[in-house]
């Protein structure tokens, strides 16, 4: 099955310009047989999808729930969690790196970096949480390494620095605007149903078979080096955001952890956490 793991959405991402049913419509046109929902610090693209649409239509087609969290010092992470689990907490964004790595696996989610050697501050390689520890990259599950909005060179970086962390290499649009979605392709097992499933296939190490096609109507594309602008504003607007959410994220970890087991997908995990939640 081919999937496309980078999808903004009109409903969830404040830059995302295509709505999730149009979305998926153009999605199936090009042959993809499904998507994983990556808004930015956002589910609400998610849940659109649930309330709205599924079960009345597009039932032919697989939505997964994913998010592209925005931390404070490691770029734009994307985070999947199983379906079964429901953590507010990721749409708080600003936590530094070395707090949402154990976060995300005590719940029995993966992680890994989106456009990993990408713009200054967005992107891990060129993040400070790389730079005071390189060895970070060995906690994280998969990586992103073919992005339709990145070039060719940068793509190719990321593929390197996969292979030699056995990372498995996804691949994803990153789409705001309809002329780049289905831009970028990952394949998949068919017999993927739920995120649980994708979360198992990628800790077995399954390796994806991913590519597509480099987008060049990118906003860098366009404006040159008045890009440098906007990747500070972006910094600045982080580390601000960050902050705003800080009290709101405290308040939510105090709520804590409620019962520890053993992991079986990942035996390192000592302390996979099983909190019953609601589905979002």
């Amino acid at each position: 099955m081919k999937i496309d793991m980078h999808c903004h959405t009109k409903e969830g991402s404040i830059d995302g310009k295509v709505p999730i049913d149009e979305y998926i419509t153009l999605l199936k046109q090009k042959g993809f047989g499904g998507m994983l929902v990556t808004d930015h610090d956002s589910y609400r693209g998610y849940r659109h999808w649930k309330k709205f649409i599924k079960g009345k239509k597009h039932e032919d087609f697989l939505v997964l729930k994913g998010i592209e969290y925005d931390t404070l010092d490691a770029g734009h992470i994307i985070v999947i969690m199983p379906e079964t689990i429901k953590l507010r907490l990721l749409e708080l964004r600003g936590m530094p790196i070395q707090m949402l790595i154990p976060i995300v696996h005590n719940y029995g989610g993966i992680l890994g970096p989106a456009h990993p050697c990408g713009e200054k501050y967005m992107s891990f390689m060129n993040a400070k949480a790389y730079q005071r520890n390189p060895e970070i990259l060995k906690e994280f599950d998969f990586m992103e390494t073919f992005n339709a909005c990145e070039s060719q060179e940068v793509n190719g970086k990321a593929q390197k620095i996969a292979d030699k962390y056995g990372l498995t290499g996804t691949g994803g649009s990153d789409a705001h605007r309809q002329d780049c979605v289905g831009l970028a392709y990952t394949e998949i097992p068919d017999d993927i149903t739920c995120e649980s499933d994708l979360i198992t296939e990628i800790m077995k190490g399954t390796k994806f078979e991913c590519g597509g096609t480099n987008y060049t109507g990118t906003t860098k594309e366009k404006i040159g080096k008045v890009n440098t602008v906007l990747v500070h504003s972006f910094w600045v607007y982080n580390k601000l955001g960050g902050l705003s959410k800080a009290f709101q994220r405290n308040t939510k970890m105090k709520k804590g952890f409620v019962e520890h087991v053993q992991n079986p997908i990942r035996k390192e995990r000592t302390n996979k956490v099983i909190k019953k939640e609601d589905k979002l």
